[in-house]
């Protein structure tokens, strides 16, 4: 990625394109910032941009990226479809407009890297939310692996176990499509934990996965639920299980074991709360946080799901704003995030085949002796 020259210190014009649910994390969170200023938002329902604008306080809405861009935008922020990223972020690299785009990056490998170098070949930023990493859950692991205290992950697992009605699926006709969601319970809901799951890891070298779905066939022709082993040029080794078929929802756990025979494991439960450190096995001794009262009901709703991560999506957006300030890459680059999308693409190939997936070579720790290599 080419770092950016500094961004001067005016105030800068943010442009929001998509008007759906997440949007109003993003106005929400570019609106705690005191240098930049919200200066329009576009939709192809004209109505809901209006309505946004309205209720924002904002002064442009538009029906096109283009007339979005013709307002003189320093960052436009992409809420729009998964499949409609590709144009959006082509349009801004062209126009010279700094890109923050929501999860996922892109549906198709191609389609990520073809971003990413546009935005490379344009000199701006693209930067994708993936805003659990910054939870201090999460960038306490992270230091833990960095300063030696777990030193280098050698085991790992993820568990995405989520419960999904079938109205969640019909209250958008794109919802549940391959063509228009790019991809059921890894696309939508585990990819945020796959990135922190390769976050903590490393690279990847091969991915054995398998998709099915259990109980929203009706409703979705994607998968409601995966699992995989995925290995690592390092040679560690890491699970994954994803679903949005359970009922009431068990919420998201990771664990991971470091070389030097520490743990640690986040916990998100219910959904959309902040993860915490639930375990911290180091030093020989466990420490454990107390679980949350059993009262608590595990199937929030969507609004409530988006409106509790609104804080981590305004320290994402801080970092952005202050990347482009200092000239230094965000936290969360598009290269980044094409690894997580690289990641569950092979599971959902892997299934199809029945084959593992390999980006490089496996370590010699992690190779069968050959008399028993099957």
């Amino acid at each position: 990625m080419i770092t950016p020259s500094p961004v001067t210190s005016r105030p800068l014009r943010i442009g929001i394109a998509g008007c759906g649910a997440i949007s109003r994390n993003h106005v929400e969170a570019f609106r705690a910032l005191d240098d930049v200023v919200i200066v329009g938002v576009c939709d192809i329902d004209l109505q809901r941009a209006q309505e946004t604008a309205k209720a924002w306080g904002i002064p442009a809405a538009v029906t096109t990226v283009q007339e979005l861009l013709g307002l003189d935008l320093d960052i436009i922020s992409v809420c729009t479809p998964h499949p409609t990223h590709e144009d959006v972020v082509l349009q801004a690299a062209t126009a010279g407009v700094h890109v923050l785009c929501e999860k996922p990056i892109s549906t198709e490998l191609a389609s990520a890297e073809r971003m990413v170098k546009a935005c490379d070949d344009a000199g701006v930023t693209l930067g994708v939310l993936f805003q659990r990493r910054f939870w201090p859950a999460a960038q306490r692991i992270r230091a833990a692996i960095d300063d030696g205290t777990l030193g280098r992950s050698i085991m790992g697992q993820c568990s995405v176990m989520l419960h999904r009605e079938p109205e969640y699926f019909s209250r958008d006709a794109w919802r549940g499509t391959w063509a228009s969601d790019g991809g059921g319970v890894l696309m939508t809901q585990a990819i945020h934990y796959i990135d922190l799951l390769q976050w903590f890891m490393g690279e990847v070298a091969e991915v054995y996965g398998k998709i099915n779905t259990y109980k929203h066939g009706a409703n979705i022709e994607v998968e409601d639920s995966a699992t995989a082993v995925i290995t690592f040029t390092s040679g560690a080794m890491a699970t994954l299980e994803a679903s949005t078929a359970v009922s009431p929802s068990l919420g998201v756990q990771i664990r991971v074991t470091g070389e030097t025979g520490a743990s640690a494991s986040l916990t998100e439960f219910p959904e959309g709360s902040d993860g915490r450190v639930d375990l911290w096995a180091v030093s020989g001794s466990i420490s454990t946080e107390p679980a949350h009262p059993q009262d608590i009901d595990p199937n929030v709703s969507l609004t409530t799901i988006n409106g509790q991560l609104i804080p981590h999506h305004t320290a994402q957006v801080r970092d952005f704003v202050h990347s482009l300030r200092n000239g230094r890459e965000p936290a969360v680059t598009g290269q980044d995030a094409t690894k997580a999308l690289r990641i569950l693409l092979a599971v959902y190939e892997s299934s199809r085949t029945g084959h593992p997936v390999r980006f490089a070579p496996l370590p010699e720790s992690t190779r069968l002796p050959a008399e028993i290599a099957v």
